[in-house]
């Protein structure tokens, strides 16, 4: 059996669930696929963006606290993190979503169903 994605340092629950919501299902798949191209795949999967949540992913996929990002790079990440959110396109319905989430309105999968 495969170690879970909250046996990485660092990495809880909700970040395994939004793992899971990417098609990543374990600690060792998550690894091979690198903290970018994974969190690429959370992003798709309608996660939304949030740069301490890849610095997290990244510091833990090297066996370091969350908090040990500092300076050149952390700047250096924040780099990567653009350049990752700026690739990824979502499907238009996980865009709809977003895009009511960064304006305030919460809204469900239900609600997008049509009538």
């Amino acid at each position: 059996m495969s170690d879970p994605i909250t046996s990485i340092r660092n990495l809880g629950p909700a970040f395994e669930q939004a793992c899971a919501k990417a098609g990543i299902h374990s600690a060792q798949h998550l690894r091979e696929m690198g903290p970018d191209e994974a969190y690429a795949r959370i992003l798709q999967a309608g996660t939304r963006p949030h740069f301490i949540g890849y610095y997290v992913l990244v510091m833990g996929l090297q066996g370091r606290p969350w908090n040990d990002c500092k300076g050149e790079e952390k700047k250096a990440l924040r780099q990567r993190f653009d350049a990752i959110k700026a690739s990824v396109s979502l499907k238009p319905e996980t865009q709809i979503i977003s895009d009511l989430d960064a304006v305030g309105v919460r809204v469900s999968a239900d609600d997008l169903k049509p009538v």
